[in-house]
């Protein structure tokens, strides 16, 4: 179960269980203090994840061209000096 249906069925079942009590703004001030709580731990949505996973294979990829690239300017660059 991911983060946010958590949320969804924690609201859903605080909402059913609060609806019939005077206690109905648990349910606001509950909702707003979770909010501020999360905020505070500065996470990250999964959209925002699997962007940045994306990022970085690209990143990889390119670096590992550019290591390889070096490698035959490298051997080039002895070739031509032990000539």
């Amino acid at each position: 179960m991911d983060k946010t249906n958590f949320l969804d069925d924690l609201q859903r079942r605080l909402a059913a269980l609060l609806a019939n009590t005077p206690a109905a703004d648990v349910q606001k001030n509950m909702k707003a203090l979770l909010a501020q709580q999360f905020s505070r731990l500065e996470l990250v949505t999964r959209d925002e994840l699997d962007l940045q996973v994306q990022v970085l294979q690209r990143t990889r990829e390119k670096l590992e061209a550019l290591e390889k690239r070096v490698e035959v300017l490298e051997a080039a660059v002895g070739r031509t000096t032990a000539a």
